[in-house]
């Protein structure tokens, strides 16, 4: 039975605990194992992120800026982040190509969610931005 790496536990600190139950229940029975890569953001993370694709090299990543639009990766006033990124785990690396298994995670996880009926969001059912490796819950409190 998978169980969470020190480094999912550790970017799964902050974040909210009905997320954290879904995803401890999901990589308990997953069918391809996976990482949470991030968790909880600094707002000169977001910025960081924000920057990509405008300021700094690379593609634009997130349309939250971290002051006026806020993410969900970043605490809300219950002091708890609402999002997490994840990536298949596969032979011992992240794989961040791994389409076909993140999509197999996904539906593992949101099928975890609804059977606990906690509503969740993954990315990859956006269309603007499209995030496939992202993971939120919907409800506050």
């Amino acid at each position: 039975m998978p169980i969470f790496s020190t480094r999912s536990s550790n970017n799964l600190k902050g974040i909210h605990p009905r997320l954290v139950r879904v995803l401890n229940a999901a990589i308990k029975t997953t069918p391809v194992d996976f990482i949470i890569v991030e968790g909880v953001r600094s707002l000169s993370r977001q910025q960081q992120l924000y920057a990509q694709g405008r300021t700094k090299p690379g593609p634009v990543v997130t349309y939250a800026d971290g002051i006026k639009s806020r993410s969900n990766h970043q605490v809300h006033k219950d002091g708890y982040g609402y999002a997490v990124d994840l990536y298949p785990f596969i032979n011992g690396r992240v794989e961040l190509n791994a389409d076909k298994e993140l999509k197999i995670i996904a539906a593992h996880i949101k099928q975890t969610a609804a059977g606990m009926d906690i509503k969740i969001t993954w990315g990859g059912d956006w269309k603007r931005p499209f995030d496939p490796p992202h993971f939120e819950l919907m409800e506050e409190g």
